[in-house]
């Protein structure tokens, strides 16, 4: 077993550093949302398209996988778990290439294109990286790993506001908004996508072939736990990048903070790094250890730890081509501190079991969805930041309990709950459209409504049963 750790380990950090790669590209949508609302003066449902080209493309490759994978067998068996993650990459950097021709002509439909081929990449880098990095060692501890580059996957997302907000407003302009400071950042994440792909294509991985039978036909819809988990998947992502998009405009309304894009794009990784502190908070709190002392020290810990990281991340600014650090005072994110206390709580309650901690977790969400609508200020604003860490590992428990007990139909059920990703293209959608009748904080009850359904399926949706 421990040759095996030792054989696996090194391929375990380059499948990690991949988690990170597509969460850090994927949360650049969120600073792209605002950027190019103003350069292209886009109503928020113009600017939810960029959320919709994205999330679409995950429907997209994932139905094409879905219908080959039931007629022809898993094309993944095929060609293998490299050469997957190979083209994922290359995928990915053709369309980051791709904005540097759709900021020449300036036209926001290349744009569009340019993020469905970069969304083609990360997609297929769901579809192979996740099972990889499950099978990557023991069996029993598959969760754990799957924890583990999550939390890193949280952190690419924490950092890409703030390398975002520096290389848009700082690196490549003069702090004015332009089409053609969006050029040499997704040049360089081009670059780094296909710099990535020939290391993979290099490094030694280990082989695996997936030999489970793949069912044909449409028999894992008689599992009413998988149809309603499949909804369940649906609203978590649509709630979840809803609430992303559009936080950066939630912060600019002076009832909130009347904050600017770039100020507010820091911020927006205090969203996204209570994310990344929860999945490792989550990896610990469901993994194996049984000391309960043991368990919470290491979570307290942990939490401090990915915190202060947080906390250094975002003081790091850039002005007059000099980078400096300016920590924020206490005294301005004390709450962000209590909600963090708050999630670690609520971890010791929820315990080990999925569907309890779904249904605290998102009930907390709601909680905070709706301090964000009826409230102001400060408390609004760090309610919503709040939110990231209850995110945290709703996906994980939402997936296992979906695919919980079908045998053979687990890789079938897995095809269609990744293809139910779509939610996150179709609700920022109608959140813009409703934001532009009504505004933007009151259409945040979208996604609380989309919360609302996750309780129902902590409660009741997950119990398996064989037939609708």
């Amino acid at each position: 077993m421990d040759n095996q750790k030792m054989n696996y380990r090194k391929p375990f950090i380059t499948i990690t550093f991949l988690f990170f790669m597509w969460g850090f590209i994927t949360v650049m949508n969120d600073v792209l949302i605002p950027h190019l609302k103003a350069v292209f003066e886009l109503s928020y449902f113009q600017a939810a398209l960029i959320q919709f080209a994205f999330f679409g493309a995950f429907f997209v490759i994932s139905l094409i996988y879905f219908i080959i994978s039931v007629s022809q067998g898993d094309p993944i068996s095929k060609i293998g778990y490299k050469n997957g993650i190979i083209i994922g990459l290359i995928l990915c950097g053709i369309g980051c290439c791709l904005f540097y021709p759709a900021a020449n002509y300036q036209r926001y439909g290349i744009f569009l294109g340019a993020l469905f081929v970069l969304a083609s990449g990360v997609t297929i880098l769901q579809i192979t990286a996740n099972p990889y990095a499950a099978i990557l060692g023991n069996p029993d501890t598959a969760s754990s790993r799957l924890n583990l580059a999550q939390g890193f996957n949280s952190f690419g997302t924490t950092l890409a506001p703030i390398i975002g907000a520096i290389l848009l407003y700082k690196v490549f302009s003069n702090g004015e908004i332009t089409v053609d400071s969006l050029k040499m950042p997704y040049l360089i994440y081009g670059g780094l996508f296909l710099i990535l792909a020939v290391i993979i294509k290099f490094v030694k991985l280990p082989s695996f072939v997936n030999n489970e039978k793949i069912e044909k036909g449409l028999g894992v819809l008689k599992f009413r736990h998988v149809v309603l988990g499949m909804f369940a998947i649906f609203f978590y992502v649509g709630g979840e990048v809803s609430v992303g998009s559009f936080l950066i405009n939630f912060f600019g309304l002076e009832s909130i903070m009347g904050m600017e894009e770039a100020e507010a794009g820091v911020f927006l990784s205090y969203y996204w790094g209570g994310a990344m502190i929860g999945r490792f908070l989550g990896s610990v709190s469901m993994g194996s250890i049984t000391d309960k002392t043991k368990k919470y020290l290491l979570m307290a810990g942990l939490s401090i730890l990915f915190f202060f990281v947080l906390y250094f991340i975002t003081g790091i600014k850039v002005e007059a081509d000099e980078f400096s650090l300016q920590l924020l005072p206490f005294s301005k994110i004390w709450l962000f501190i209590v909600f963090l206390l708050i999630n670690y709580l609520a971890f010791m309650i929820g315990g080990v079991k999925p569907s309890k901690v779904l249904t605290l977790f998102a009930g907390v969400i709601i909680l905070l969805l709706l301090i964000m609508i009826l409230s102001h200020g400060e408390i609004a604003f760090w309610s919503a930041i709040a939110i990231g860490a209850f995110n945290s590992i709703l996906w994980s428990n939402i997936f296992t309990l979906a695919i919980k007990d079908l045998g053979k139909y687990t890789s079938q059920a897995s095809s269609l709950l990744v293809m139910m990703i779509v939610g996150g293209a179709l609700i920022p959608l109608l959140q813009g459209a409703v934001a532009d009748i009504i505004g933007i904080q009151l259409s945040f009850f979208i996604p609380l409504v989309c919360y609302i359904y996750l309780v129902f399926y902590g409660i009741v949706g997950y119990k398996v049963k064989n037939t609708l």
